[in-house]
């Protein structure tokens, strides 16, 4: 009997592992992964990877907006109840040291062929200077000298900080397929020839690969390329959106008990006071600022001694005391861009479901196989912006330019008319071609103006060689749509014709309600900012007050942080209390 029992349990394990080698679909019985049925494919998949710098922030509602008085009296952030999902942001501002390494990795792929690419990168140091000041020595060491690498980068534009944000989006991604075993370091990317997230999804980069890929369950292949349905890639980095930059900045996870908040902040601290107001642990800190801001008019840093904030400029990106939520500087040191388009009634407009106005839906480029087009091998530039560009240099240059100069001018305005009527005619490679050959043009010229001329125009480049190909969708491919028919939506319900005056004449031309330089300073262009910097007075120190600066514009107070989406469970794996109860 006792043989018997022993020979059941040895048995046992074999007939466990016969019955469940695969996973049934609960929807038609075919097992997963397994190849002799066609091989569909459940990848094994706990929860989201955190992103290198990222911090989780517990989604939530909350009242977006005033919390204090209007001092500017601009009702621009009226109170407005609206739930932000959970996602992800950096503990800390990007620092001069991540943009070194962002400058380095470029200027290794592309400045050989492509220095415009470089150039456009570059921070705006000049955004120092004064009239008035001798800010000189910033301008020269606040970005390269080893003193400032743990200190904020600031001089940083909107579309410089996206750029950023896409950069570091493949460069995670590609030290996780390296990790995985799936690629090796490959120094040599130059140009197209460099990894992207995107391309490789496409099936279009295969440089530095270690192996052919992972195991397909397909019986017609044998590898295959990583998928998103793996959960292996990281979602993109990007700005974080107003409302998740103040629903983080407030931090009201340390004020919630159950599903109450017991106490509205003002700033990302409880109490209407600036100082830290704790006496424990001998109160070291006490009477000490919370944040990198200004104390009162002259007021940067404090005396000689005992310097309060311990901060002339800006301030090593771990300083002070972090927020509920374990960010950093959320109430001083730099202002930060969001995504969002600069609306004075967008409290008003936006959705009460994680709010933004900016949305311009875009999709990816197919050949006639309906397969995704190759990727971009030369640099893509906004035609129209280089186009403004050379008018406006063109009006500062009269009776200033040499007749050499005023021709180059001028077969540069030719040559960029060509290009927009190329772009027009869908021929855009050709019209960015066009482009190149007016670099190419600029570069043969030893002139004053060439790299004046060469970096006006490298400003408006829009995509690099290796990025996938994409186009704003249209109205024609969304007869059948409810949700949205149109690309760009960024004036929908507040700067469009009927949100004017204009309303009733469906073929009114020009600004219908921001005529832009004239009543206003507000357009599509217009990006919010957040938060106080160290030159700003406590006012703005309030996560919910609002101010906004063209996206081609950068100051020496504006830095940013990146966010990323979170995807599935909004506490993460293991924190559902409710799940932990049943477990137990």
């Amino acid at each position: 009997m006792d043989r018997v029992w022993k020979t059941a349990l040895l048995a046992a394990p074999v007939a466990l592992l016969s019955s469940c080698q695969f996973e049934k679909s609960g929807a038609t019985g075919w097992n997963y992964n397994d190849s002799k049925n066609g091989g569909f494919e459940k990848a094994p998949f706990e929860d989201q990877e955190n992103g290198p710098g990222l911090i989780l922030v517990e989604g939530g509602q909350f009242t977006m907006g005033r919390v204090s008085d209007d001092l500017l009296h601009e009702w621009n952030h009226i109170p407005r109840t609206v739930t932000v999902s959970s996602f992800y942001m950096d503990e800390v501002e990007v620092t001069n040291f991540y943009w070194l390494e962002y400058l380095y990795w470029l200027e290794r792929v592309f400045a050989a062929d492509y220095p415009e690419i470089y150039k456009k990168a570059l921070p705006d140091t000049l955004v120092w200077r004064s009239k008035l000041a001798f800010n000189e020595p910033y301008t020269e060491y606040y970005l390269r000298h080893p003193a400032y690498r743990d200190y904020p980068v600031v001089g940083v534009n909107w579309l410089q900080a996206n750029d950023y944000c896409a950069w570091r989006t493949d460069r995670v991604n590609e030290i996780i397929l390296i990790r995985e075993g799936l690629f090796e370091h490959y120094p040599n990317q130059i140009n197209e020839d460099h990894f992207t997230t995107d391309a490789y999804l496409a099936g279009q980069y295969e440089s530095g690969k270690k192996v052919d890929g992972v195991q397909d369950f397909n019986p017609n292949r044998d590898t295959r390329n990583i998928r998103m349905e793996d959960g292996i890639l990281l979602p993109r980095y990007r700005l974080p959106t107003e409302a998740e930059w103040e629903f983080a900045a407030f931090g009201l996870v340390g004020n919630t008990v159950d599903e109450r908040i017991i106490e509205r902040r003002i700033y990302p601290w409880n109490g209407h006071w600036v100082r830290y107001d704790s006496r424990k642990k001998g109160g070291a800190f006490y009477g000490d600022f919370r944040g990198n801001f200004m104390r009162g008019k002259g007021d940067y840093m404090g005396v000689a001694g005992s310097l309060n904030d311990n901060a002339d400029v800006t301030a090593p990106v771990f300083s002070y005391w972090p927020n509920d939520y374990g960010l950093y500087n959320m109430a001083g040191n730099v202002s930060e861009w969001v995504m969002d388009v600069y609306r004075p009634l967008s409290p008003e407009d936006k959705d009460d479901f994680r709010p933004f106005r900016g949305s311009v839906f875009k999709t990816k480029v197919l050949n006639s196989d309906g397969a995704v087009q190759d990727k971009h091998d030369l640099v893509v530039y906004d035609v129209d912006g280089i186009k403004y560009f050379l008018t406006e240099f063109q009006k500062e240059m009269q009776r200033k330019a040499t007749p050499e100069e005023a021709k180059l001018i001028d077969d540069l305005l030719a040559a960029i008319d060509q290009s927009i009527e190329f772009n027009n005619t869908r021929k855009s490679d050709a019209a960015m071609q066009r482009v190149q050959d007016m670099v190419d043009m600029i570069k043969g010229q030893d002139l004053e103006i060439s790299p004046k001329l060469l970096s006006g125009i490298s400003d408006y480049q829009a995509d690099q060689p290796g990025d996938i190909r994409m186009r704003n969708v249209t109205v024609e491919e969304n007869i059948d749509r409810r949700n949205y028919r149109q690309s760009d939506n960024i004036d929908y319900r507040d700067g469009d014709i009927e949100s004017s005056i204009y309303y009733e004449n469906p073929d009114f031309e020009g600004n219908a309600m921001y005529d832009w330089g004239k009543t206003t300073l507000v357009n599509d262009r217009a990006r919010v900012f957040k938060g106080a910097s160290w030159a700003d007075r406590i006012y703005w120190a309030g996560p919910s007050t609002r101010r906004f600066l063209d996206e081609r514009q950068s100051t020496a107070t504006i830095g940013f942080r990146c966010a990323m989406t979170r995807v599935g469970s909004p506490v993460g794996l293991g924190e559902d209390k409710r799940r932990k109860n049943i477990k137990r």
